[in-house]
């Protein structure tokens, strides 16, 4: 009898403490929404003040600019293909920045994956360092990295390249380093045990474990930037988005072209979108139907 009532008060205790826990979890969860709310209200409230001019006031004019480019676009529906021709190489000079900054990208992420994963590290003191230099890549936007660089170097492409690679290696680093943490370290410690170096080891024992994740986010951070050195071509970097600006900045008359480039662009974004999930879900599930 004696145990059962001591097993009949622990039960009660579990149950006691974990309504407690339930109950503070709902408490700190109606905080957080609470805080969150007033956040975006007091940040809504900022903004509207410092802005030219009223949210509310302008909302009217909300659809007047999308309406003027509709309407010149439907106006000269002809003359769409031969602009969309036109833009052609402006897009494949976007295309080429965001491929080539995602190949220079995810080579730097591929070393400094290696080097900040615990059990795989070459220099494991030095870790935290490769994990802060990946941090600080991606913490700084593509756009203000840009803007340095065409203040040193001048407008272009190459500018946009160098900018949109960093913070590739950066985010990619991050996403390596979490696949490189699951492969099995039995191939490293058998390559080891014949006397091959570290990058053997990585090249023989690593890479083959965790290549089709790797191309897997490698193909996704493609779609990000091509639509990221779409965005800094309005800052002078080139590309698409360079004509774009020229296009909107100069007003009516030039909203047609304006159209075509977007349309092509989101036809490119949507091809490569395709294309690339289509690729990813073949090298995911794909590895893992083999495995």
């Amino acid at each position: 009898m004696a145990d059962l009532a001591t097993t009949k008060l622990h039960a009660d205790a579990v149950t006691d403490d974990y309504i407690a826990q339930v109950s503070r979890k709902r408490l700190y969860s109606g905080l957080m929404l609470l805080l969150f709310v007033v956040l975006m209200v007091s940040g809504f409230q900022v903004a509207s003040t410092r802005n030219g001019g009223s949210f509310w006031g302008g909302i009217d004019n909300f659809f007047d600019y999308p309406g003027e480019v509709v309407s010149e676009a439907w106006a000269n529906l002809h003359a769409l293909p031969g602009f969309m021709l036109k833009y052609i190489p402006a897009l494949l000079e976007t295309f080429n920045i965001a491929a080539l900054s995602t190949l220079l990208g995810a080579a730097v992420a591929i070393v400094l994956s290696l080097l900040s994963t615990r059990g795989l590290a070459r220099f494991p003191k030095l870790i935290p360092v490769f994990r802060r230099i990946m941090d600080a890549s991606r913490a700084i936007p593509e756009i203000v990295v840009a803007l340095v660089l065409i203040f040193i170097m001048g407008g272009g492409p190459v500018p946009a390249m160098i900018a949109i690679a960093i913070h590739t290696a950066g985010a990619l680093g991050k996403l390596f380093s979490e696949v490189n943490e699951n492969a099995d370290l039995k191939p490293i410690d058998g390559l080891a045990s014949v006397g091959a170096s570290w990058s053997q080891r990585m090249l023989l024992g690593v890479v083959p474990q965790v290549a089709p994740n790797w191309l897997s986010y490698a193909l996704l951070r493609l779609e990000i930037n091509i639509r990221a050195s779409a965005i800094l071509g309005f800052v002078g970097a080139g590309g698409l988005g360079y004509e774009l600006k020229n296009a909107i900045s100069w007003g009516p008359g030039r909203f047609d072209e304006a159209a075509a480039m977007f349309i092509i662009l989101f036809l490119t974004i949507m091809v490569v979108d395709q294309t690339s999930s289509y690729f990813r879900d073949r090298l995911v599930h794909g590895a893992a139907g083999r495995a």
